[in-house]
């Protein structure tokens, strides 16, 4: 199959976001770094190695055959469902802050979510591209599974990728035709959901409590939110200088990770935030691009649930570190530490880079369209 160039625009923007969280990484983490391990490159050097297995995994994924991804969309479901149910196993699931959430083997610790987000969007492109969508039953298998994760990773718990993979669930029903009366049906349980959810967890009431009026346990549960806003506040328009932020001094927790968007706007103000956003919001369009220009149904699917997962889960980092929803934790894709996430973030936008090099051979294009009449 002939193949043109990639999109270069996505690749360029991908690659400054992934530059740009190795460098605020280490401005975050240093000094904890130094406390804790007597090593003030110790989160530099993990975000380095998954940058670097990230680049190899994104090259092979750009090169490969879209079709092959097809055969490994019901394995992908099961050996995810596998993993997320391995965090419960004593001795394999990794606990820390009161949530299983990792599988460790020796040193070596992943988290499988991160995977079963993107297996989730493989599957639900490979199933429903090859089904004819007519009823409401048909979209069962993936409503199920979607289901299936989202209970798996709140029984860890983990309400924040609960909610991205609700969203991106939502997101692939609506973008596989789904009729609206049908979407809607969906739609209003899973926002009904939200508020039960919160109601079952005495510490997620705290959050909301904390999100309503921070400064009624400034510390307590409002404490993160505070020196959050803090941050952002001190930044102003041009930011307080790069390695210059005050709230990385153990005042910010997770200031590395789930918090590292507000180090960002301290160090960089109001300027470097806008940037940041603007990469997403050029990374997302030419995701839907290559949705739109996709040559059959599958790669459109499978496009557009990739660029789902990465904007559901920039705007919910942005609306939790500027105080726009409840306090939750969700890293920033590319940019916020953890070695799994960027891993598979970065394969995924390999595979996208595919299905943009088969865009951009007209040949490929007008056989899709051909095969696409056929069926």
């Amino acid at each position: 199959m002939k193949k043109g160039k990639p999109d270069i625009v996505l690749l360029v923007c991908v690659a400054v976001l992934t530059v740009c969280g190795l460098v605020f990484v280490y401005s975050a983490s240093y000094y904890s770094a130094q406390l804790s391990y007597g090593n003030k490159y110790f989160f530099l050097f993990k975000q380095l190695t998954g940058a670097v297995i990230g680049a190899v995994t994104l090259t092979v994924a750009c090169f490969v055959n879209v079709d092959v991804l097809r055969k490994f969309a019901l394995a992908g479901v099961i050996v995810s469902a596998i993993l997320l149910a391995l965090v419960f196993v004593p001795g394999l699931g990794v606990e820390n802050y009161g949530a299983k959430r990792w599988v460790g083997i020796g040193s070596f610790s992943f988290q499988p979510s991160e995977i079963a987000k993107f297996a989730f969007v493989l599957f639900s492109a490979w199933y429903m591209s090859s089904r004819y969508r007519q009823k409401f039953t048909t979209y069962i298998p993936v409503i199920a599974v979607g289901g299936a994760f989202c209970l798996l990773i709140i029984a860890e718990p983990n309400m924040s990728v609960t909610m991205c993979m609700g969203a991106v669930m939502l997101s692939m029903l609506f973008v596989g035709g789904m009729k609206l009366k049908h979407f809607a049906a969906m739609l209003v349980p899973c926002i009904a959901l939200v508020p039960v959810l919160i109601l079952m967890e005495p510490y997620r009431i705290q959050r909301l409590l904390a999100f309503l009026d921070p400064w009624a346990s400034p510390k307590d549960e409002g404490y993160q939110l505070i020196q959050s806003l803090y941050a952002l506040g001190s930044g102003g328009f041009f930011g307080v200088g790069l390695f210059n932020s005050r709230q990385k001094y153990r005042f910010l927790p997770f200031a590395e990770s789930d918090f590292i968007f507000s180090v960002i706007g301290e160090e960089t103000g109001v300027a470097g935030c806008l940037v940041v956003i603007l990469l997403f919001a050029i990374v997302v369009w030419r995701g839907i691009r290559i949705a739109v220009n996709a040559r059959d149904r599958f790669r459109c699917y499978l496009a557009a649930g990739i660029t789902s997962v990465i904007a559901v889960q920039a705007l919910i980092n942005f609306a939790v570190v500027t105080g726009s929803i409840p306090p939750t934790g969700l890293p920033l894709p590319f940019i916020s530490y953890g070695g799994t996430s960027l891993v598979v973030f970065l394969t995924a936008v390999g595979v996208l880079l595919a299905i943009s090099r088969e865009n951009n051979c007209k040949d490929n294009v007008l056989k899709g369209v051909q095969v696409e009449i056929q069926n």
